[in-house]
This record gives C-alpha cells, sequence and structure tokens, in this order.
C-alpha cells in the first residue's frame, strides 16, 4: 500500500537537507509519495510541490511582518489541504513558527508528526517545550545534548546527527585551496565572514575591516578573504569597503569548486573573523581557530527581549563551537565588545598562539566525529516507522 508523506522546508539548507531525507526513505520503501512545501531539490526527488519554499523565506522580524498575509495564506492553505487527504506522517524541517503550529493541529486529528532541527529551546524560551509536546510526536535534533532535555520532558527524541559533518571532510587541504582562490601558498590568510543578511553586512563589515587594518599595520604580509553570497550582498560590502581600505583583501562571490564559495574561504584560511551562526560551526568543522562577534540594532535586540522575554540566553555562550564544547573554547566578543581593539587582539591570538591552535584543532575533530552520522538514513527510519504503523 502507498504511504503519503507531507514535508515541508522554509530554507534553502532544509530544502537540500529534506531532499537527503526523501532520498534516505526511497532508498528503504517503495511505493512512498511526498508533498508539502519546498524548493529545487525537493522537487527533484520527484516530490509534488502544494506551495513554493520562497513563501516561506523570510529574513528577521521585519521582514516576517511583511510577509504576514501570505505566510497566512500559505499556512491555511495547507492545513486545509492536509486535513482533507490526510497524509500517514508530517515532516516540519526546521522553520518552528510555521512548522509547529501546523503539526499541534495535525497531531490533534491523528496524524503522526515529526520535527526535524529542534529549536533552540536550551538558550531562548525554554517554554516553548510545552507547544512541542503538544504538537510533535517525535523530534529529530542535530546535537547529542538535545537528547536529555527531550527525554527528560516525555518527547520521543532521536540524535540524527548535523548533514554539515558529513558533507565537510575531516581533513582538507589547506594549500590546494588558497591555490584555487589566487592566493600566495606561503600566506598567512584571516578568513572574514561578515553574514549572509543586509543587516549583518551593514553591522559588522565596518568593525570587521577596520580591524583587518590594525592586523595589516602589524603583519603587512597578511591576506583577507571574505566570502559574500551574491553580487548584492558584494556590492553592499564594497561601498563600505571604499572607505576603509585594507592592504592584501579578496572578496569572492562566485563558486571555484561544487562548494560554496564560504566553505573554500573557510578551507584556505589559517583563522577566522565570523558572524554568529552556522558558519561558526562550519569553520570548526574545518578545524579553524576563530573569532565569533555580532552585532544588533536596539530596535531587533528589544524585539528579541520582547519576543523571548528574556535579555540574553540561558546558556552563556552563543557560538555554537562554543555550545557544543560546553566551554568558551573561541572568543565571542559581541555588541559593544565588537569593536577593532577587541577583535584584532583575539584575531592575533587566533593567528599565532600555536599551542592554543593545536588544542582547538583537536577538540574540533573530535567534534566533527561526534557530529558525523548517516543523518539520512537516521531521520528516515524514523518517519518511515512511524508512516507504517
Amino acid at each position: 500500500m502507498s504511504k503519503k508523506i507531507a514535508i515541508v522546508a522554509g530554507e534553502p539548507s532544509g530544502d537540500l537537507l529534506a531532499s537527503r531525507i526523501i532520498k534516505g526513505m526511497q532508498d528503504h520503501q517503495a511505493n512512498l509519495s511526498f508533498n508539502g512545501i519546498g524548493g529545487p531539490n525537493m522537487a527533484a526527488t520527484g516530490m509534488h510541490i502544494d506551495y513554493p519554499m520562497d513563501l516561506l523565506t523570510v529574513f528577521g522580524y521585519v521582514d516576517a511582518l511583511k510577509s504576514l498575509p501570505k505566510l497566512i495564506a500559505t499556512y491555511k492553505g495547507l492545513e486545509k489541504r492536509l486535513l482533507m487527504n490526510k497524509p500517514d506522517v508530517y515532516v516540519g524541517v526546521d522553520a518552528p513558527d510555521f512548522n509547529l503550529r501546523l503539526e499541534h493541529k495535525l497531531k490533534a486529528n491523528g496524524i503522526p508528526t515529526v520535527h526535524f532541527v529542534g529549536p533552540s529551546i536550551w538558550a531562548w524560551r525554554y517554554e516553548r517545550i510545552h507547544q512541542i509536546r503538544e504538537a510533535v510526536s517525535h523530534m529529530l535534533v542535530l546535537f547529542p545534548f538535545e537528547t536529555a532535555i527531550y527525554k527528560k520532558e516525555g518527547i520521543p527524541v532521536t540524535f540524527v546527527g548535523h548533514p554539515l559533518a558529513s558533507q565537510i571532510p575531516l581533513d582538507t587541504d589547506i594549500q590546494q585551496a588558497k591555490q584555487a582562490l589566487g592566493l600566495p601558498i606561503d600566506a598567512k590568510v584571516l578568513a572574514i565572514l561578515p553574514g549572509s543578511r543586509s543587516s549583518e553586512i551593514k553591522l559588522l563589515a565596518e568593525p570587521f575591516l577596520k580591524t583587518a587594518q590594525l592586523l595589516a599595520q602589524r603583519d603587512p604580509n597578511l591576506h583577507f578573504i571574505v566570502p559574500l553570497v551574491n553580487e548584492k550582498r558584494k556590492t553592499q560590502f564594497n561601498t563600505i569597503a571604499k572607505d576603509i581600505p585594507v592592504p592584501n583583501l579578496h572578496i569572492y562571490d562566485k563558486k571555484v569548486s561544487d562548494w560554496p564559495i564560504s566553505w573554500n574561504v573557510m578551507q584556505a584560511c589559517d583563522a577566522a573573523l565570523v558572524a554568529s551562526g552556522t558558519a561558526t560551526l562550519e569553520t570548526a568543522l574545518f578545524k579553524k581557530p576563530m573569532v565569533i562577534s555580532y552585532k544588533l540594532s536596539p530596535l531587533v535586540r528589544k524585539i528579541m527581549e520582547w519576543k523571548s522575554g528574556q535579555e540574553k540566553p540561558y546558556v552563556p555562550w552563543v557560538g555554537l563551537p562554543n555550545v557544543l564544547l560546553n566551554e568558551f573554547a573561541v572568543p565571542e566578543l559581541l555588541q559593544e565588545e565588537a569593536n577593532p581593539n577587541q577583535l584584532s587582539q583575539a584575531c592575533i591570538k587566533a593567528l599565532e598562539d600555536v599551542e592554543y591552535i593545536s588544542d582547538l584543532k583537536q577538540k574540533f575533530h573530535q567534534l566533527h566525529l561526534t557530529l558525523k552520522q548517516d543523518t539520512a538514513q537516521k531521520a528516515a527510519e524514523v518517519i518511515l516507522s512511524l508512516a507504517n504503523r
């Protein structure tokens, strides 16, 4: 008998992840049909796209408010479809605001629900655990420490590993990466990763570039490499950079291999100055010392405090490498501390302290081994076990 599986992913990373899970299920079992919200990777598996993923892809609170009417229309339309033509299981990939609400409705109507990528309740708004318990039949989590949280709350949970740990090799060739980017093989290189959003470039490009200026004064042979996600972000960054000249500055927005350009940059660098986010985990998987930084505008900071009801995370760390290692393994310089003087001093240690660098690389190697699981296989097994009940 054919099994119907509904899946919703709201961002490009979720589209790729969901497509691999779909292929994992297809390898396990025939006669599966898939529908829901997704992007090109999910469509390529044969999944029927009820609504394009672009409808859910919003960045930040302001964008979300502007997109509210289409988000509501999409939610109502998909909810109606799924309740009229019930799937055997529903899989929500990240996008917690959309997915948890829909999962709650579907579970109440007898449809098993799986949520992949647990919301960061360990950092913000732990009270969401009650909503998750009502909405989710089974949680699939990226990080091993998350399982204890859900087990304590009586929610079925499986650690499936982080897909990035399988995509990024355990060992990479720094000289090969430098050649691919047109860099001198013997040059010391600092990667500058100011983020992919307009708001991040706006707030971080200036302090990051001024940090590079200070470092270049100290070491005129130091090279700086900056990956930017597209031409628009490159133009925005260059507009700021023209008033803050930095020698040996290389800016990339085009792929030089099958990898995202940011990965080539991470592979080629000796250390990185990186905006807090997934890029910090990627940098750790490339075994690179880093300085984590971030700034929020006063308005966004107020909105976050209002929405979460807290001024800071429950855990003392912001960067994922520190959260996973349960220590301040790498420095975090946020808000007022994200200034050129403090950032440059931290970068000097990341570039020059041999003992510190060696110890950090060992920690990152062990972290990589822990997170490297057959994510698609593990997720597929859980989803199919619910679909076949």
